[in-house]
């Protein structure tokens, strides 16, 4: 191995340039005949969390995902990603995707030195050919490297990596990335007719369009004419996920079908993945938009969950609340929402990832993040292992549990790029020129789309650098307040979301009412601004109530969905192959039902207590900053049946037709995200 590791060493010196690394870079728009983005990413570093967002990525850096290289013995043993013979696969990569942005978030620079190993590893030893990565089983066994296609392995985990490397030039501007990319691009071009993407495995096919996403990247930064070529082959290769969303029998098929039958095309985290291959066709090809719009909808329709997210058990599932939703779907899911929402500009794309982000994900975590669910379920009233109601429980029972490695090990390592990929999201550049024959700065002015406590500073039109400090407890409270400071005076467009959720917002410029908008849409504040600038967006949050599965009723507050609190024992076990878990045990009454007077008058019936955000806030049942009072009954044969609470049918008539206590009990709901057990979809009683 280390006569191999030499000789590519020896190639790689002549092909790369000394790592040249500065401050995060600036957006770029479209090249011709990409379709320009209705919005630009920001680079990773330009924007820095702060408050309770700041606390949450410092956990993670504390725990698994600053760490898991040193624990997890697939990462720490002999890593095929430092030119070692362990992990050769997808599992460092997916670390990286979230280890390396965290990282540039928090200017971390222990955790940079760490991950830049294994970026700085992959740069240099690039082969003469293009390949990168692990060494083969060719190039093992031959001590040659790769020069064709069928002497590598799988397209796949490369496609991670590169995402991994895109962030990192975002973030550095390394010198060394544009032409690494630029060389591999040429390799595969080469080479994928010969060796497809599905040559090595299924997964390569099912998730091209990851691959095309970093295609399409680098040529809006090169220009260079070869990768729209490449982009073509990739697509055919690639699972039709565009006209899976557009033509609509997919979908129906995949909540009738859980045979052996293409069920790689209902696997949950592909179907999240997949959402982003119409988008990332659209730039090319517009009229491929609309079919992610109709996959999305059609999937909350016949699979979405009270949480934002669609079921996955890991083949998608319907939309009882008892079905399982694996993590990696959640974090996989909002980067192709984050994508969307780049591309398209639809706040439908930013209504859905703020349901998912502040919902479904911090539920699915530990307080120190060093444990995870593989499948959650939305009325969760025990964690313990067993089979459930699981398209995919596996032998062991352990999908449900909470640990390092209980179910499948993806999530362990996948998991992280969901909280550090929405911090990097929350505002995206305008670029008010929009012309793709302009290479020059492309940041004339700021959205702030999703919403959460950071700072961002980025050049702006007129030449001038803005900084936006934007202060607030969202979700959790209504307000945001936006501090402006500028080098200079400067006149540049500023987009608000207005959540779908909200009835009618209201923004003031230093104190006074500047206007009042209706929810589900973004507005443009086109003015000139000045340091000193304040800025306030109020969001009044109304409880209501919205129909799931059998009639059933959830809570919303805002972008929260409200949980019944239930109390829990918690137990520590071992499995003797999935090592260390967690058991949830309720120890208070769940089985209740909502009376009609609630679902009819949600704001006369309950009442809504805030409290004092906690300064180091963490997502549990003792934090959560906002509480709902109201009132339900029990439904006495509401009980677990083989470990799951199935739900009990509310008729067309709107009511349980079974035995209902008659004691109306009092009733605690919490924020779903601060929840370890919990009632989210409650069937209606009188």
């Amino acid at each position: 191995m280390r006569t191999t590791s030499a000789l590519f060493l020896a190639v790689t010196t002549l092909l790369t340039t000394g790592a040249v690394v500065g401050q995060p870079t600036s957006p770029v728009a479209s090249r011709t005949p990409l379709v320009p983005a209705r919005y630009l990413e920001i680079p990773l570093g330009r924007i820095r969390p702060e408050g309770w967002l700041r606390h949450q990525l410092m956990i993670m850096r504390d725990g698994t995902t600053g760490h898991l290289d040193e624990f997890y013995p697939k990462l720490k043993n002999d890593n095929g990603w430092l030119g070692g013979k362990g992990d050769n696969w997808e599992e460092t990569p997916y670390w990286l995707d979230g280890a390396l942005p965290l990282a540039y978030l928090l200017d971390d620079k222990i955790l940079i030195a760490k991950v830049k190993r294994y970026v700085d590893w992959s740069l240099d030893q690039q082969r003469a050919s293009g390949y990168f990565g692990p060494l083969s089983k060719y190039e093992r066994e031959s001590a040659k490297p790769v020069v064709a296609g069928l002497q590598g392995e799988d397209w796949w985990p490369r496609m991670v990596m590169l995402k991994v490397l895109q962030q990192y030039h975002q973030a550095t501007g390394d010198k060394r990335v544009l032409p690494f990319m630029t060389r591999y691009f040429r390799y595969q071009l080469a080479n994928l007719t010969k060796a497809p993407l599905g040559q090595f495995s299924e997964w390569s096919t099912a998730r091209g369009g990851d691959n095309l996403m970093t295609v399409y990247w680098l040529y809006n930064q090169t220009g260079d004419k070869f990768l729209l070529e490449l982009a073509r082959l990739i697509n055919q290769q690639t699972t039709p996920w565009t006209q899976h969303f557009a033509g609509r029998d997919w979908v129906m098929e995949a909540a009738a079908q859980q045979n052996g039958d293409h069920w790689m095309d209902r696997h949950a985290v592909n179907v999240g993945m997949g959402l982003k291959l119409p988008i990332v066709q659209g730039q090319r090809d517009p009229k491929a938009l609309a079919a992610c719009k109709t996959g999305w909808t059609d999937l909350m329709t016949l699979h979405g969950l009270p949480h934002g997210m669609f079921s996955g058990d890991e083949d998608l599932h319907g939309n009882e609340p008892t079905q399982g939703v694996e993590l990696c779907a959640i974090v996989e899911t909002m980067f192709s929402l984050e994508q969307a929402i780049a591309v398209t500009g639809d706040p439908l794309y930013m209504d859905a990832l703020e349901r998912i982000t502040y919902n479904a994900l911090p539920t699915q975590t530990t307080d120190d993040y060093n444990s995870r669910q593989y499948f959650q379920i939305a009325n969760q009233v025990q964690v313990s292992r067993g089979t459930f109601d699981f398209s995919l429980p596996f032998s062991r029972g352990m999908n449900n549990v909470f640990g390092p490695y209980a179910g499948y090990t993806c999530c362990t390592a996948n998991m992280h790029q969901g909280w550090t990929k929405f911090a990097s999201h929350l505002w995206y550049a305008i670029d008010a020129i929009n012309r793709s024959s302009s290479r020059g700065p492309s940041s004339r002015g700021l959205a702030a789309l999703e919403y959460a406590p950071n700072t961002v500073t980025m050049p702006v039109a007129g030449g001038a650098v803005a900084t936006i400090q934007e202060t607030t407890n969202y979700p959790f409270s209504d307000q945001i307040d936006f501090a402006i400071s500028l080098s200079k005076p400067a006149t540049f467009p500023f987009d608000l979301r207005i959540p779908g959720w909200c009835r009618q917002a209201t923004v003031l410029l230093n104190g006074q009412k500047l206007r009042s908008d209706k929810g589900g849409r973004v507005i443009r504040l086109l003015r000139n601004w000045k340091s000193g600038d304040r800025l306030t967006l109020k969001l009044p949050m109304t409880v209501t109530t919205t129909n799931w599965a059998r009639n059933s009723r959830a809570i919303e507050r805002g972008p929260l969905v409200y949980a019944l609190k239930v109390n829990a024992s918690v137990a520590k076990a071992t499995e003797k192959t999935e090592g260390m878990y967690y058991e949830y045990k309720p120890t208070s009454a769940w089985n209740y039902g909502l009376p009609q007077a609630v679902v009819k008058t949600p704001v006369q019936q309950t009442t809504v207590v805030e409290k004092a955000m906690p300064g180091r806030f963490i997502w549990n049942e003792a934090n959560a900053p906002v509480e709902i009072h109201t009132t339900g009954r029990a439904i006495p044969n509401w009980q677990l049946v083989e470990g799951v609470a199935r739900q009990p049918v509310s008729t067309r008539e709107v009511v349980y037709q079974g035995e209902v206590s008659a004691k109306v009990d009092s009733l605690t709901l919490i924020p779903y995200g601060c929840t370890k057990l919990r009632v989210v979809a409650f069937p209606v009683v009188k």
